[in-house]
């Protein structure tokens, strides 16, 4: 096992967060659901996004929370799932502003945008 270290406590906390909500509570509520969403699905609809983008958004951040436990054996793997991650969370952030959610909804995006610029820096350090 690699060492523990700040950038490998960031991979695995953003993994099983991403993890979390896209495989544990995608069809649960939370206070921070877009709009009045009850779930996920609903969240994209909120958003105006077609059904698809559900499905290739929640297809990339599994798709990189994998990567993100597979980086602490394989380094070379973190920049671009953390690059991925950012612009994935710059664009929720931008969803929640356009349907006017209270900044509180966006805690969740901005706390993953920071740990996942943060990873970035580290990772290309």
């Amino acid at each position: 096992m690699p060492p523990f270290t700040i950038a490998s406590l960031l991979q695995v906390g953003l993994a099983l967060g991403l993890l979390n909500v896209w495989l544990v509570r995608r069809g649960a509520p939370t206070a921070y659901r877009g709009g009045a969403a009850g779930s996920l699905e609903e969240e994209f609809a909120a958003y105006g996004l077609p059904r698809w983008a559900f499905f290739v958004v929640g297809a990339l951040k599994v798709g990189i929370a994998v990567a993100l436990l597979l980086g602490l054996w394989t380094p070379s793997l973190v920049p671009p799932a953390a690059g991925v991650l950012v612009l994935l969370m710059l664009g929720a952030i931008a969803m929640h502003l356009k349907v006017g959610d209270p900044p509180i909804k966006s805690l969740p995006a901005l706390a993953m945008l920071w740990m996942s610029a943060s990873l970035l820096f580290l990772a290309r350090t």
